[in-house]
């Protein structure tokens, strides 16, 4: 079984992500924690680490191709801004899911997550998210906005963690 699971910063992916992958017994694997890895590996934040793979794809392309052959092997939650778009793209079968949440209650969670202020994080999202939108856009011309290959689109901004985690429990049953 291969799940993939996407959103903006904030939007509750990896909560989700590690009580799914848990409760399907499938491993979790993380692509924005990799990414972050890979910033504090060069001693930069994650802005300026952004920044940088704006003008070298091979930063992306290095970590979406350990992801893709990571799930073709199966048996995995993919959790990552592309992995649905990635599986697609690669043709693999999979629950592909999008968590949507409102921009300000994206922020609030960051803040609170980093120690932030809500405006504070709200503008290091903006600058974040338009950064891989451009970059997204011009190495893979992939457009974010688009869900149309997602198989399920949730909203988080209300919703609990675990009503969403039920929903995606219940759509990866077999049918």
């Amino acid at each position: 079984m291969l799940i993939t699971l996407s959103g903006l910063p904030g939007s509750g992916t990896s909560t989700v992500a590690r009580t799914v992958a848990s409760r399907l017994g499938l491993h979790h694997l993380d692509g924005g924690t990799v990414f972050r890895a890979l910033a504090s590996e060069r001693q930069m934040s994650l802005a300026d680490f952004a920044r940088v793979a704006e003008g070298d794809d091979s930063i992306d392309r290095a970590l979406d191709d350990r992801l893709v052959a990571r799930a073709a092997e199966g048996d995995v939650l993919v959790e990552s801004r592309l992995a649905g778009w990635l599986a697609t793209r690669a043709e693999l079968a999979a629950l592909r899911i999008w968590i949507h949440c409102d921009e300000v209650e994206r922020a609030r969670r960051v803040g609170a997550r980093d120690g932030h202020e809500t405006a504070e994080a709200l503008a290091t999202n903006q600058e974040r998210e338009a950064s891989e939108r451009s970059r997204y856009l011009t190495y893979y011309g992939i457009d974010l906005t688009d869900l149309s290959i997602y198989d399920l689109v949730v909203d988080s901004t209300r919703t609990p963690p675990e009503e969403i985690v039920e929903q995606i429990v219940g759509a990866s049953a077999p049918r």
